[in-house]
């Protein structure tokens, strides 16, 4: 039997794709701020049809703000528009001169300093989370790092033991999402962190880091009932 293939709405901005996705990345376009918070509008919307979803999303979508806005189709173009200054104000500049300015030696030193030094100072960071932070925070568990010839090691830095089941933590750098409530995870990630649960019985909580300290303080009740609920093995 053929696998059915989803259709998909998306648009294909070909080799402008990169440009337009740092952009709105980098200048935070595309945050709940500004369009809100899109997956979560669609899956209480639970559209059949794109007409469906598009129809609902301006009836009911709001910015996420101190004084919310309710987006509307000129909104989204201004944005746009916004988007469109940014790449041919500032990036395109920034980049060209970039480009003029790009040599060899810049490109050893890059790979050198992405491989020794980049990768010291997160193995440092992710030290100071656990050893300063979690394991502070919760003496009871034994935090173990990940062992790299695990399937899951990839994803998940430091496995925290409540007796024979843990839970996972991955440590992202604060760089790889500004704003902690819209972090993506992947389908690949996805499908690691339901393999953990089922081998380990215990959720992955990814951990924000802050110069080695926990920037999303909230995980930390979150991974608080977590040992509790692990905790409840310990006593079937």
């Amino acid at each position: 039997m053929a696998n059915k293939t989803a259709k998909k709405f998306s648009k294909d901005f070909g080799k402008k794709e990169k440009v337009l996705n740092y952009t709105c990345q980098t200048y935070q376009l595309s945050r709940p701020n500004k369009v809100g918070a899109v997956m979560a509008l669609i899956r209480e919307c639970q559209p059949k049809t794109i007409e469906e979803w598009e129809k609902w999303y301006f009836k009911n979508a709001f910015t996420e703000s101190k004084n919310p806005v309710k987006i509307s189709q000129e909104i989204l173009k201004e944005l746009g528009e916004r988007l469109h200054e940014k790449i041919t104000e500032v990036v395109i500049p920034e980049w060209q001169a970039a480009f003029k300015e790009l040599s060899l030696q810049d490109c050893m030193d890059y790979i050198y300093n992405l491989t020794i030094n980049r990768t010291y100072d997160g193995f440092i960071r992710e030290k100071s989370v656990i050893n300063d932070g979690l394991a502070k925070y919760f003496p009871e568990v034994n935090f173990v790092e990940s062992e790299t010839d695990l399937d899951h090691a990839g994803d998940i830095d430091y496995l925290g033991y409540v007796g024979e089941h843990a839970f996972g933590i991955q440590i992202k750098p604060v760089t790889a999402k500004a704003n902690f409530g819209n972090y993506s995870v992947s389908k690949r990630m996805k499908a690691n962190f339901t393999d953990f649960e089922q081998k380990y019985k215990g959720k992955v909580f990814i951990v924000f880091s802050l110069d080695g300290e926990i920037g999303n303080k909230e995980v930390i009740k979150e991974i608080e009932i977590e040992i509790i609920r692990l905790k409840k093995y310990l006593t079937e």
